[in-house]
């Protein structure tokens, strides 16, 4: 992914002035943002050695950069990335001379008082659905105004639909699990949909698999025969105790930011807030 707003050499006027360039050198953090002088790769640092970072794109793809010569882009200005001091590879201090990041990579805005909720809303299916949504977007969310509430599944989703009385503004964004052609999901969605309400999904079974498995130190998540509960049989499958709301806390321990989660959910969460709000939703 190449940008087109910076040139493909960032020092090339300093050195055509005859100065030397001098760069600032900014700690690393997980989650930062940053792009490679040639603006051929963008991505999130999730992770770092004794002399090279580790960057993610949007994609899931990583490349890994040295430190030193090369300079990157942080918010279009030229630095040169060093590892926090004291720090071992891979970990973060929390601190930073660039802006701070929420877990979704976002900016983070100033502190400011508390906004009042808009009128539109988010649903997504259960508790967890909710609990990674918060963990990920929580600050972009309360920052703009936004709630996300659960349904406790989507069986009654028309009704509730229809009692949310969507209108211009009033938007209603849904998540749904495992949203596949031909599912039971995608007929119910289907019933439901209006100009004001956007319904997507995910293809995963369960909210649990778009966490990426190496996250939670496994390969792949498994695959689980019909009629077993899924996160019964996953807990069984990887070897952990048969208890889904301690298994949750360990998996959702494990996130930090979003570059923990595939991007098929990424991109759809990122989809509803864009749409609860536009202009004139609220």
């Amino acid at each position: 992914m190449r940008s087109m707003r910076y040139d493909a050499d960032v020092l090339a006027s300093a050195a055509r002035r005859g100065k030397p360039a001098e760069l600032a050198s900014v700690p690393v953090e997980l989650g930062m943002v940053v792009e490679d002088a040639a603006g051929e790769f963008c991505g999130a640092v999730v992770g770092w050695e004794k002399d090279a970072v580790v960057l993610e794109d949007r994609h899931g793809r990583r490349r890994t950069f040295p430190f030193a010569p090369a300079p990157f882009l942080l918010e279009g200005t030229p630095v040169r990335l060093v590892r926090p001091a004291g720090l071992a590879g891979g970990q973060s201090s929390g601190q930073g001379s660039g802006p701070r990041r929420t877990a979704s990579g976002s900016i983070a805005a100033p502190a400011a008082r508390a906004r009042v909720a808009r009128a539109s809303r988010i649903y997504v299916e259960g508790r967890h659905d909710a609990e990674l949504v918060e963990k990920i977007w929580g600050d972009d969310l309360r920052d703009v105004g936004v709630v996300v509430e659960y349904l406790g599944g989507i069986d009654d989703l028309p009704a509730i639909v229809a009692d949310f009385r969507p209108e211009p503004g009033r938007r209603l964004g849904v998540l749904v699990d495992h949203l596949v052609t031909g599912s039971k999901e995608s007929r119910i969605a289907a019933q439901a949909r209006s100009g004001h309400v956007l319904i997507v999904g995910h293809p995963y079974i369960d909210v649990w698999a778009a966490v990426k498995p190496a996250v939670v130190g496994i390969e792949r998540w498994p695959d689980i025969p019909p009629g077993t509960p899924w996160k019964e049989g996953v807990l069984a499958a990887i070897g952990w105790p048969v208890d889904t709301a301690a298994g949750w806390r360990r998996i959702l321990g494990s996130v930090a930011s979003f570059t923990d989660l595939e991007p098929a959910f990424l991109g759809r969460v990122e989809e509803l807030i864009d749409f609860v709000t536009a202009p004139g939703s609220d």
